[in-house]
């Protein structure tokens, strides 16, 4: 069974940093396109970043500057490092995978998590 299982989220000031994990079982996910997104109240989920196998990466303008997405395919496989949080960033994060190409897509992603809370505060 594949399941993708998200960490890490929390409260925060706006400023602030928080750094999010993604833990994989059930398949190996070394090969796997993995994306960040995020939904807040009442709005609809949106692609805040992805990654390749190979490394490449891929942001949402809002978040540009500011998240970073990376990968150790021999641990957890995907993490967020958050920084100079917005209270706008407050949402429900989702960490999904897809074996092809990258996109921001979210219905082309085959696996998705439970998703993790994170609320920055003013």
């Amino acid at each position: 069974q594949v399941q993708l299982v998200e960490s890490g989220g929390g409260l925060v000031q706006a400023g602030g940093s928080l750094r999010l994990s993604c833990a994989a079982s059930g398949r190996t996910f070394s090969r796997y396109v993995m994306g960040w997104f995020r939904q807040a109240p009442g709005k609809e989920r949106e692609f805040v970043a992805a990654i390749s196998w190979s490394g490449g990466t891929y942001y949402a303008d809002s978040v540009k500057g500011r998240f970073t997405i990376s990968r150790d395919n021999a641990k957890n496989p995907v993490y967020l490092q958050m920084n100079s949080l917005k209270p706008e960033d407050t949402a429900v994060y989702y960490c999904a995978a897809r074996n092809w190409g990258a996109t921001s897509i979210d219905y082309e992603y085959d696996y998705w998590g439970q998703g993790t809370q994170v609320t920055v505060s003013s």
